[in-house]
């Protein structure tokens, strides 16, 4: 793509970006986009093809900015406090960005998964991971990653249909806690850990170890299977 196309899809995303925080979803149309931006709608079609090309490209955008606050969490080396501020953070962002919000993680098409969602829940998993790599998680981090998901988004989206004045983020605090408490051990105070805990621990050691297993792809897979059947 040559520079004068990427000014162009750049200027197409500034101006959807700005309908859509401003008048939400309904009214981000490749019409008013390409009157707010004074080009032709041929152009914008010429780069995202349609109406949902552009969703969805604002929607990686979106992910990105997301992605980057997440970032910006303070490092902290206890994984379960790294929950807690994960989830302060997602819903931070969604009651600042409604729109986006509802664009990132929302979905009239039943069973479909919007993209951000699927790659949220990826970043949720290695946060999960490091927490049963402590041996403080009572489920494995794929389903703990689901659970999570699934309340953060709700908690979120009840938060967003609420009027300003009558929101309590006293709910999110009770839910984020809520949901920690039935997935996470307290931190041990002995090695002698329950044998579940224990082998979620050592099957996320092997999804995050920085040096290679000594083991042939079908014996790593073996143990893992081994270690699942054992964590529950």
């Amino acid at each position: 793509m040559d520079d004068a196309k990427i000014r162009s899809r750049r200027r197409i995303l500034e101006v959807a970006a700005a309908i859509l925080e401003r008048e939400g979803a309904q009214a981000v149309s490749t019409r008013s986009v390409a009157a707010a931006a004074g080009i032709r709608a041929a152009s914008l079609y010429q780069l995202f093809g349609d109406k949902d090309g552009l969703l969805a490209a604002l929607a990686i955008q979106a992910f990105d900015r997301y992605l980057a606050e997440k970032h910006t969490i303070p490092p902290t080396t206890d994984p379960v406090e790294a929950m807690r501020r994960g989830w302060d953070t997602h819903v931070d962002f969604g009651l600042r960005h409604p729109a986006v919000y509802l664009l990132m993680f929302g979905s009239d098409r039943p069973g479909h998964r919007p993209p951000a969602a699927e790659q949220a829940h990826d970043l949720l998993l290695t946060f999960l991971n490091r927490v049963a790599a402590a041996g403080r998680l009572r489920v494995p981090p794929t389903f703990a990653a689901s659970l999570c998901q699934a309340a953060a988004t709700g908690v979120t989206l009840s938060l967003i249909g609420t009027p300003t004045p009558d929101r309590d983020l006293e709910i999110s605090v009770r839910m984020r806690e809520t949901l920690i408490n039935s997935l996470v051990t307290d931190p041990p105070s002995d090695p002698d850990r329950s044998l579940a805990s224990r082998a979620l621990a050592l099957d996320a050691s092997l999804t995050t170890a920085d040096e290679p297993i000594p083991l042939r792809p079908t014996e790593t897979a073996l143990l893992r299977d081994w270690l699942q059947r054992l964590a529950h």
